[in-house]
């Protein structure tokens, strides 16, 4: 029996589905499509839920496919947006293309061999056939307008008066003929999408109707917000990308590592691949210890492995423990450039020259540098060192007389810790 849509109701992702969907998969393996715009060139952890929905639709046996709108993105869609979006050319859309496709490999399963292996489609290999008469003679007569003016996305930007495109206002018939051509040519029966994306998708249910008599379904999940009522997905940075070229691991691991109680509980049923009663222990696990934050520390770790890997959550982890002295001179060095300045980002930083680096005898000269940023003066950086108070690449301090000979990490860093919290980077410049 297909338990699609029971994963989904107690994950707490599911918002609407068309009647009769439970019905027609359990009637065996289906097929459903889940577009993604590709306005970039990757995915951010917005996405994250509808990749998910994939995965769990692939899990339950079915064949999912995985649309890009290589047409679509050369609109925009004006779903529940204030303004149009820029246009893209197809040079910067096949790049698009071509990243979120490799990143969504990670997810889903492109090469098996069974009925179920997941597929990856463009819609600009059959929106580009079409002339402009072609569409609107054998598309765009099956739907009327009063049909597409009824659309909550379409009323909403009417009302706020921003006004809407042409250009825009095609765009749900465009995605309705997705549905329509993939109902057709590649056997998919359900569309899935954001709640904000209903009224797109059952335009598609309504064409394949129309144009062939064809039955389809719909099936929505919701959209994520904190329990604060802030964006999710969003830091004072920016967004949070699947890229690590756009946000490194050990920012993406931070992420999830931060969420509050409250979310971490709804987070971990969404963006994890854990079962039920692993997640109820943990959840129980948690509530005896709220300090050690043991569902962080589940989401943070299996979204970090699934969307880039295990060396890359373990160098999350080191880098993590370094703030709170638990690390090692070793888990210091094993630190990539990158990882090692996200963590001391914003520290203050001192730069050497390599010969006066070089020149320097005891470490009371290095610490009480001319600027005075670590200690205004030799007395004060001697008289901490002896409190025990001062350590370098971790290795704690004991001798203010003791010879500058640190190894330097990256081959051009020294880690100075003052006290408990306050660190500071000396930069060695050849």
């Amino acid at each position: 029996m297909n338990n699609f849509i029971e994963e989904l109701k107690w994950r707490g992702m599911l918002q609407d589905m068309t009647p009769e969907i439970e019905g027609h998969l359990n009637k065996g393996t289906a097929s459903a499509y889940l577009g993604f715009d590709p306005t970039g060139d990757s995915l951010h952890i917005g996405h994250l839920v509808g990749v998910m929905t994939l995965l769990h639709f692939q899990r339950a046996g079915n064949k999912p496919i995985a649309l890009l709108g290589g047409a679509t993105g050369m609109i925009g869609d004006p779903s529940f947006k204030s303004a149009e979006r820029n246009l893209l050319d197809l040079e910067t859309l096949e790049h698009n293309v071509n990243c979120i496709k490799k990143q969504l490999g990670k997810f889903l399963d492109f090469e098996g061999k069974g009925t179920n292996k997941a597929e990856l489609v463009n819609n600009y290999d059959w929106m580009s056939r079409f002339t402009f008469l072609d569409f609107i003679r054998d598309v765009g007569k099956h739907i009327t307008v009063n049909y597409m003016m009824s659309k909550d996305s379409v009323k909403k930007r009417l009302e706020d008066g921003n006004g809407l495109s042409f250009t825009e206002f095609t765009y749900q018939l465009i995605q309705g003929y997705d549905f329509y051509y993939l109902w057709k040519h590649h056997n998919c029966s359900i569309q899935l999408g954001g709640s904000d994306q209903w009224g797109n998708i059952v335009t598609g249910t309504e064409m394949i109707r129309k144009m062939e008599g064809g039955s389809a379904y719909a099936l929505t999940v919701p959209l994520i917000t904190k329990a604060d009522g802030t964006k999710f997905g969003k830091t004072e940075s920016g967004s949070v990308w699947l890229d690590p070229e756009k946000t490194s691991p050990y920012a993406f691991y931070q992420f999830w590592l931060n969420v509050s109680d409250e979310d971490a509980s709804k987070y971990i049923r969404i963006f994890t691949v854990l079962d039920k009663a692993t997640i109820e222990g943990l959840e129980q696990e948690h509530q005896q210890a709220p300090h050690l934050r043991v569902l962080q520390k589940a989401i943070a770790k299996d979204i970090t492995i699934m969307v880039h890997s295990e060396a890359d959550y373990e160098m999350a982890l080191k880098a993590s423990s370094i703030l709170f002295g638990k690390s090692s001179t070793e888990d210091l060095a094993t630190l990539d450039e990158r990882t090692f300045l996200q963590v001391f980002e914003g520290v203050p930083q001192i730069h050497l020259e390599k010969e006066v680096y070089q020149d320097l005898e005891k470490v009371t000269d290095l610490l009480a540098d001319a600027e005075g940023v670590i200690f205004a003066s030799k007395g004060e950086a001697r008289k901490l060192i002896q409190g025990g108070g001062v350590s370098i690449n971790k290795i704690k301090v004991d001798d203010p007389n003791a010879p500058v000979d640190f190894q330097l990490l990256q081959d051009q860093y020294l880690l100075v810790q003052k006290g408990k919290k306050n660190y500071f980077i000396i930069k060695v410049k050849a």
